[in-house]
């Protein structure tokens, strides 16, 4: 299993309901869902945050940071 967590939820995440934490069967499925995940919420949240992913743990975790 592996698990995409948001390092920090903003106010624009949780007012969208966005999970803090999601667990994949794949590296993959988790990595194609955190990139389409960041990439959403930075173009379409208040844009005062920037959110990339990030792999921390080769096969167990990935982290969406706030900047």
């Amino acid at each position: 299993m592996v698990t995409v967590k948001m390092a920090k939820m903003c106010g624009c995440a949780k007012r969208n309901n966005v999970k803090e934490i999601q667990t994949f069967d794949s590296m993959e499925d988790a990595m194609k869902e955190a990139q389409t995940l960041a990439e959403d919420m930075s173009e379409t949240f208040c844009k005062k945050h920037n959110f990339s992913v990030v792999q921390n743990n080769p096969d167990e975790l990935v982290v969406i940071e706030v900047k």
